[in-house]
């Protein structure tokens, strides 16, 4: 099978053995897969879980694609299956699945747009509901929402019965289609008056629930815009991976400030997030209610172009490989 690697001079596509499924999990034939930005990271030299940038080793983490073939004990599913998840391995013609982590692509719904939803439905589901644990009718403040993740981020607030969502965005072209995707309230968070305007939306309370990606120096207007025991979940660092954190303002405000990552969690904890996003938003999956942009859909030899376009932070929403 071709599939693309992190060769001596870079990534780059060659020819490797197809596997074969063990126990509990299936052969998927890959039509379509997705980039995130932990694949630039992982070929700059980190690791991500489980997961880092090995020689010859497929890279890529989220894929949709065909059941070819059954492991031993797999009863979830059946050859023919149209499945999507997040899993190592991506970016090559056929991945290992395994059976619990999984998503049905909807009737209707293309391998292409499929690729783009398990990692967001996820990663926001734990943050919301497990972590940030979102009540009906409380008020939630996305910050950096014009990331694909972001942009899950609003619609499954909604999904929960957030009340107030706020989005916030540093781009202005970004930040104006924020509300095709849950945002009651778009801000653009270079403007200096972007915390007094969540202050005036939310009665000078702050919001309730905040889901940073961007963190940094930014952090401090973050828990301005958060109420007195508000909690604050860190998703990403988009800002910076330090800065100066007003601890004074923290304590005085009573924060919960919760990390969030993936990369710390065993296959057991792991599963378990995948199976409470399924069981809560399983409805919204399957009639489409989730969805995150498509933004450049590439074929699979034109890597090198998707790549830099990730890395040039150019796109809205996902960057696709298509494998046919």
């Amino acid at each position: 099978m071709r599939a693309l690697v992190n060769g001596s001079n870079g990534p780059e596509i060659i020819e490797a053995t197809t596997p074969k499924p063990g126990a509990n999990q299936v052969l998927v034939k890959v039509h379509a897969c997705s980039l995130n930005r932990a694949d630039l990271l992982m070929l700059k030299g980190a690791t991500h879980g489980f997961q880092s940038a090995q020689a010859n080793q497929p890279m890529g983490m989220e894929w949709a694609g065909e059941v070819v073939e059954l492991g031993a004990g797999v009863k979830q599913w059946k050859v023919g299956d149209r499945v999507m998840s997040a899993g190592m391995g991506a970016f090559a013609e056929y991945t290992l699945g395994f059976e619990w982590v999984m998503y049905p692509i909807p009737e209707g719904m293309t391998y292409t747009e499929a690729t783009t939803l398990p990692v967001a439905i996820q990663t926001m589901h734990d943050a919301l509901a497990t972590n940030g644990q979102l009540k009906e009718g409380q008020s939630v403040l996305i910050q950096g929402a014009s990331t694909a993740v972001g942009l899950m981020g609003m619609q499954v607030a909604k999904q929960l019965g957030a009340g107030l969502v706020i989005g916030t965005s540093t781009n202005d072209e970004r930040c104006a289609r924020l509300t095709e995707f849950g945002a009651d309230l778009a801000l653009n968070s270079r403007d200096t008056g972007w915390v007094q305007a969540v202050l005036d939306a939310t009665d000078g309370k702050g919001v309730d629930l905040v889901i940073d990606h961007v963190a940094g120096d930014v952090i401090n207007d973050t828990m301005r815009a958060t109420r007195v025991a508000g909690r604050i979940v860190n998703i990403g660092r988009l800002a910076g991976e330090s800065g100066h954190f007003d601890f004074d303002l923290h304590n005085m405000k009573r924060l919960t400030y919760i990390g969030a990552s993936f990369r710390t969690r065993n296959p057991i904890e792991i599963v378990q997030v995948i199976q409470a996003a399924k069981a809560s938003l399983g409805k919204a999956i399957a009639s489409k209610a989730l969805q995150v942009p498509v933004d450049t859909a590439f074929a699979f030899d034109d890597f090198k172009q998707a790549l830099e376009r990730m890395d040039r932070n150019q796109h809205f929403g996902k960057i696709v490989l298509q494998l046919g």
